[in-house]
C-alpha cells in the first residue's frame, strides 16, 4: 500500500564526507561507498514494495545520483523527477570547502561548535538550520505535502540539514533537540500520513 507515503534519504557519503569537509553548497560526487549505501537504500525501499509517483531532489549531484541509484536498484519504472535548489544543503559560507579540524585551528573548537549545532547562527557569508528551514518547509508544504495528501507516493533524495528541518516539522521536534539529530547516510526514513495529513507512522527501513 503506497498511498500518502514519503520516504526520506539523505545521499549517500560524498567524496567532502570521506575527507571531513564542510561541503554545503559545493557539489563532489559520491565515494564507493556511498554508491553502495544508495544502492542498499534502493534494496531496503524494495523489500517493503513500495513504488514512487515522484522523486524530489536538490541541485546538488550527491543527492540526484543517490536517488537515481535508488530508482536503479529497485528496478523502478520510469517516474518523474522534481530538482529544486529549496532542497539543497544548508550553505556554509565561508566554511565550505574547509577541512573540519582547520576551521576549528582557524576560528577555535567553541566557535565552530556553534556554528554547526545552533539553530539560529550561520557561519560567515552562510546559512544557519534556520535560514535552511525557511527555504525547504515553505516549498515541502506548498509543492510535495498537498500531492502525498492526495495519494502520492513520493521519495526526496536530499541532505542532513535539508532532511532535518524536514523532521523537524513532521516529528514536531523542538530547534533545541534538532541540531542534534544525526541522519545517517543512505538510510531511508518512511512517513505514512493520514487523510488530513498528520504522521500516522514513521518507519526507519534500516538498522541503526
Amino acid at each position: 500500500m503506497n498511498s500518502r507515503n514519503l520516504i526520506l534519504v539523505r545521499h549517500g557519503q560524498s567524496e567532502w564526507n570521506s575527507k571531513n569537509l564542510f561541503t554545503g553548497w559545493k557539489d563532489p560526487g559520491l565515494t564507493e561507498l556511498g554508491v553502495k549505501e544508495a544502492k542498499d537504500a534502493g534494496k531496503l525501499i524494495a523489500d517493503k514494495g513500495i513504488l514512487f509517483d515522484l522523486m524530489y531532489t536538490s541541485m546538488l549531484t550527491r543527492a540526484q545520483k543517490t536517488g537515481d541509484l535508488i530508482l536503479q536498484e529497485m528496478r523502478h519504472p520510469e517516474i518523474t523527477i522534481i530538482k529544486n535548489e529549496a532542497l539543497n544543503e544548508r550553505n556554509y559560507g565561508s566554511l565550505a570547502g574547509l577541512n573540519k579540524d582547520e576551521a576549528r585551528k582557524k576560528w577555535g573548537d567553541d566557535q565552530v561548535h556553534i556554528w554547526r549545532r545552533s539553530f539560529d547562527i550561520p557561519p560567515p557569508d552562510g546559512e544557519s538550520l534556520k535560514d535552511t528551514a525557511k527555504r525547504v518547509l515553505p516549498y515541502f508544504k506548498s509543492e510535495i505535502m498537498p500531492k502525498v495528501i492526495e495519494g502520492s507516493s513520493i521519495l526526496i533524495a536530499a541532505h542532513g540539514n535539508s532532511l532535518r528541518s524536514l523532521i523537524m516539522e513532521l516529528d514536531s521536534i523542538s530547534s533545541e533537540e534538532i541540531v542534534n539529530l544525526e541522519i545517517p547516510t543512505g538510510a531511508p526514513i518512511q512517513y505514512i500520513f493520514n487523510e488530513d495529513g498528520s504522521v500516522n507512522k514513521k518507519i526507519k527501513l534500516y538498522e541503526e
